[in-house]
């Protein structure tokens, strides 16, 4: 095959459409509109291949053909050119990527999950601590680079101060490592998770957690308060009956949707995002909530808007009641408490009145097993027994004050 058939001057000269070989896979491409390329020409197991070097206009014919040659040598050691450029720019692609820095790669983890987050306030603390507390040590390293030392330098001097914010922050900064390495951002071992990593280098959550104990009506007032409670009109009164009723958290409540509820069944099924799972290392779950007659009940009488999935439905179309609302009740009804304690009420009450096992009643509260050997080998969610209680907590609810004094509740098993 003879070689260097063309010359510079004939590259600047010609104009006719068409290809014009300069031996060697070389070929000069002249296009309709008269623009000239370069391009290599070659078999490759039976195929005849085409691979673009570049414009004429920006490659001359002397670099064009040390192009050729190079592919031709490609050839000679079994490596198809075409191919070889391809896995290149996916390597460069990929250490592009690895370039991503820790902000870039958390906003566009938040933007990608956000929709799916129906609580306004959890979208905003999520942005709010890793713009606090991870943005200004890690937020502009590339994420490949985050390793464990940089975790705990984070996460270390929030522990015993803000356990709650550290734990968030961790939780975090794990979920969006962890999608890095999915889209090939960064390799090898998660530095922030906690289970058989952090948990070796951090004391337990339980040895520096600070209680904070809220506000709590006093059990033996519960019956009055409700029937009070009862009277009132309102999406707000009815959201903080639901949740005395249930023993629910606020989130849980104010983010709770008809999907959520199987009215036959009288069951109410919170997501893991609004269990309040905040316990280190423990797996957010779904949690079965048991639902009493007089739950069912209201959740049937509730007013519903087009479009909204809801059960209580706020001021702003499409949107939940706002997480204020049961608070305001609670300052308007009894000043000083607040909804949260009425899981204390129920707590109590199960454990001065009843006969239920503890377990039950952590069971009914969504509270982890202390024990790390009983939670190996627990697996179920105690439903059925949590039903009879619920029950019974709803009757007792509506007993009013003249049947309460000696209220017992005998379970036997």
């Amino acid at each position: 095959m003879a070689h260097n058939k063309l010359t510079a001057r004939t590259v600047a000269s010609i104009t006719k459409r068409g290809r014009h070989s300069d031996g060697g896979g070389l070929v000069l491409q002249v296009s309709r509109w008269g623009t000239k390329s370069w391009i290599f020409r070659y078999e490759r197991n039976g195929r005849e291949r085409h691979m673009g070097l570049g414009a004429a206009h920006s490659l001359s014919l002397a670099e064009a053909r040390q192009r050729a040659l190079a592919c031709r040598k490609q050839l000679l050691d079994g490596v198809d050119p075409i191919e070889q450029r391809a896995a290149a720019e996916v390597l460069k692609q990929v250490d592009a990527a690895r370039e991503t820095s820790f902000e870039e790669c958390a906003k566009l983890y938040i933007a990608a999950h956000e929709s799916s987050w129906r609580n306004e306030k959890h979208r905003t603390q999520w942005k709010s601590t890793l713009r606090t507390y991870a943005y200004p040590k890690i937020g502009k390293l590339p994420v490949g680079a985050v390793d464990t030392t940089l975790v705990v330098k984070i996460i270390e001097p929030l522990w015993t101060s803000k356990p709650e914010t550290a734990g968030r922050v961790r939780g975090r900064i794990e979920s969006v490592l962890d999608w890095a390495k999915v889209r090939g951002m960064r390799d090898g071992e998660n530095p922030a998770r906690w289970k058989g990593h952090l948990d070796h280098l951090l004391p337990k959550r339980s040895k520096v957690a600070r209680v904070r104990h809220h506000p709590a009506l006093p059990y033996p007032d519960i019956p009055d308060f409700m029937a009070e409670l009862r009277n009132r009109k309102g999406q707000g009164a009815r959201a903080l009956e639901l949740a005395v009723l249930t023993s629910a958290r606020t989130g849980a409540i104010i983010g709770a949707t008809r999907s959520e509820v199987d009215l036959r069944g009288k069951v109410w099924t919170v997501p893991p995002e609004r269990t309040g799972a905040k316990i280190i290392g423990e797996d957010p779950k779904p949690r079965r909530v048991p639902l009493s007659d007089r739950a069912v009940k209201i959740i049937e009488e509730l007013p519903r808007e087009e479009g909204n999935p809801y059960l209580f439905i706020g001021a702003k179309p499409g949107q939940p009641l706002s997480n204020m609302a049961m608070l305001e009740l609670m300052r308007d009804m009894r000043p000083g408490y607040v909804p949260h304690g009425f899981r204390s009420s129920f707590k109590d009450w199960c454990s001065e009145t009843t006969n239920y096992p503890s377990e039950v009643s952590e069971a009914a509260l969504w509270h982890a097993i202390a024990d790390e050997v009983e939670a190996a080998y627990r697996r179920g969610d105690l439903f059925e027994k949590r039903r009879r209680l619920m029950n019974d907590w709803a009757r007792y609810c509506s007993v009013g004050s003249g049947s309460r004094s000696n209220t017992v509740v005998s379970i036997n098993g």
